[in-house]
């Protein structure tokens, strides 16, 4: 069986084999056992979500000169395409939401605009997403505990939220306090990031 082909936001290492986040070759969906409908749906909203963080640091880094920052989103972005390579493997490409063209352009936004204002409000707004990103991982893994099935599954769930929780703990390092305008902005992250998990549990 081929290794998985991750799609556009995700990268291969020199050698071809998409690798997890544990860096474990990443098996293709078909080697997968199916997914029950709930569980397709939580990582239909895993997809979107790794999706967006792509875009995210894409737009950081079309908008922003700052090396720092530049260094900062390389990583992270580097990161989260190794996530979405994991998740691609484990969700045919039918099962993923309708509506990834929205979620690279609201991800491209997310990383573009706070970028406008500089490197505090970009990682302000990172450490917005990733705290919601660390508890919807969680609620997934908590659901996996106990069940022998998918703990394949949730071994890699764990080390993509322990990457987010890190990558969550550098933003909040770096963005000193925040003024009322990012406060509310953040809060508007937080809530838009709820309402797109919402939305793709069924779309």
């Amino acid at each position: 069986m081929s290794p998985a082909r991750p799609s556009e936001g995700a990268q291969l290492p020199p050698g071809g084999t998409a690798r997890s986040a544990q860096g474990a070759p990443v098996m293709a969906v078909l080697d997968r056992p199916a997914l029950p409908s709930a569980l397709a749906a939580d990582l239909r909203t895993d997809h979107a979500g790794e999706t967006g963080a792509v875009f995210i640091y894409r737009g950081v880094l079309a908008v922003s000169r700052n090396p720092a920052l530049r260094d900062f989103a390389r990583r992270h972005l580097a990161t989260e395409q190794q996530h979405l390579a994991v998740v691609e493997a484990w969700l045919r490409p039918r099962q993923r939401s309708a509506l990834l063209p929205l979620w690279r352009i609201s991800g491209w936004l997310t990383g573009a605009l706070p970028a406008l204002f500089g490197p505090p409000a970009v990682y302000a707004t990172i450490a917005a997403v990733e705290t919601f990103v660390d508890g919807h991982y969680q609620e997934q893994i908590d659901r996996l505990t106990g069940d022998a099935t998918w703990a394949g599954l949730r071994a890699e769930l764990e080390a993509c939220r322990r990457d987010e929780a890190h990558h969550r703990d550098e933003a909040q390092a770096h963005a000193g306090p925040a003024g009322l305008v990012l406060r509310l902005w953040c809060a508007v992250v937080g809530k838009g990031s709820a309402a797109a998990v919402s939305v793709c549990r069924h779309v």
